[in-house]
Order: structure tokens, then sequence, then C-alpha cells
């Protein structure tokens, strides 16, 4: 089905671009922040058995997760405030113009940590992003395996996005992040979270109409480039939940 944009320009419905990462029933998950991985479990009760495998008459489980620490999820500014702000209420939309970039995070000494940190810096961004307008942006990092589906990041110190870059976003009019990392900051900073911080405008300016999505995976056969993005979120009254983006190439 083409969905018209304009008198030439045109999206194919038939051919989104999933760049969420699934969440699974073992070990193969994304994680970060210490989380087990998630559980899928069978409910049993009172006789009742919910498994067909098993005998019962449906397959009926519970499932336990983590939104930041799980997979693909979608958060507002609710994730650093006192208040638990709402991402269902906060995302009123689900249709942006997007950018996809791809960068190589530059290895920057780090002095209080006594490490080598891998940084996404405001230099590589004001380059790829020159003459840029879009209301939302994905960040490939490279290189870019496939170990990135199913590793766990704890204690690896991942690589982050330095503060200063929101000087370059904002210009841009960027007001969707999405990331194929778990966090946009360090993730041992002491609590700081410096870019978070800096993107919501928290708690100078807040910016309640702003996302962040985190543990997304940018296939390589994807070309950089604008998109239509399709952000499709769980609607849990919480200030992160499970998200599916989904990217649309434009025809003319």
């Amino acid at each position: 089905m083409k969905l018209f944009l304009d008198s030439h320009a045109f999206l194919d419905t038939t051919k989104g671009l999933d760049i969420s990462i699934s969440l699974s029933n073992n070990s193969e998950n994304p994680r970060a922040w210490y989380v087990e991985p998630p559980r899928f479990e069978v409910v049993r009760a009172n006789g009742f058995v919910g498994s067909v495998l098993e005998g019962g008459g449906v397959n009926f489980r519970d499932i336990f997760f983590n939104p930041h620490g799980h997979g693909t999820h979608t958060e507002c500014l609710g994730h650093i405030t006192e208040t638990v702000y709402s991402i269902n209420e906060q995302l009123k939309t689900s249709f942006f113009k997007a950018v996809l970039i791809s960068v190589e995070p530059e290895k920057r000494w780090n002095e209080s940590a006594a490490a080598t940190d891998l940084v996404i810096s405001k230099a590589q961004l004001a380059m790829l992003l020159d003459g840029v307008q879009t209301e939302a942006l994905v960040i490939r990092t490279l290189p870019n395996d496939l170990v990135k589906k199913q590793k766990n990041y704890s204690s690896t110190n991942p690589p982050y996005i330095e503060k200063e870059a929101i000087d370059v976003l904002n210009a841009a009019g960027i007001k969707h992040l999405l990331i194929d990392l778990p966090s946009v900051d360090r993730e041992e900073d002491g609590g700081v979270l410096a870019f978070h911080h800096a993107f919501w405008g928290v708690p100078e300016n807040p910016q309640f109409d702003k996302t962040i999505t985190e543990f997304i995976y940018v296939k390589d056969e994807i070309q950089d480039g604008n998109y239509i993005l399709n952000l499709q979120t769980a609607p849990f009254e919480n200030d992160a939940t499970p998200s599916r983006p989904v990217l649309f190439e434009i025809f003319n």
C-alpha cells in the first residue's frame, strides 16, 4: 500500500524496516544494568496449567522483564525526575521525519575513571548533521556487530554521547533520539546522567515532548539517509516502555 506524503513523495507501508530487538525467553537478549535475563513462565494455579504442550487449553504465561534493561525501549523525562511521568502520556504522535547516521565513537582517555572511553562527540555529530533539520535522529554505532542483539553490557563501559553534543541536536530540531546502545550516558558516572539531563532540560527547562529510544539495532543494509519513523510503543503508564521503531523509505 502506498501512503502519499505529497504529490510526489510516498511510503510503501509493506516495506517497513524494523529496527527493534525482540524480547525472547532465553539468555540471547541484550541486557544491561545487571538485570537477569527476562523470564516467560507458565501460569499454574488451582489445577490450571497455561501450556498447551502440557495439556492446557491455552498458552498463558507471565513475563518478567525490565523496560530499561531488556531490549528496545522508549523513555521520557520521567526517567530522571522525582515525578515518574508516563511515556504513554507524553508521546502524543507516532510518525516523524527521521535521519539515520552511522558513527564510530572516538577513543578518549577518562582521567577521573582512569579508563579509555568510546565517545560520540559533538564534533562528529556536527559534521554528520551539518544543515540537517529533522524531528528524529537514529544513530547506528560502528562497528555494527550482530552481538549487539544479545550482548550483556553490564560492566563493559559501552560508548556514550558527550553532553556538549546537545547543542548540535537542538540546532537540528531533534526531539526523538534513537541509538543502538543501552544508554546515551556513561555506564558509571556517579548518577550524573549528564546527557539525559541536557537532552530533557531537567531541571531548568523540562522538555516533556522529547523521547530517547535505546537498544535498537539497524542492519547494515539499511542505508544512512532520510526516512519516516513510526515509533510504536506499548501503553505502559511508566517512564519507559518496550517499543518497536520502524523506518520507512521515502520514494519519489
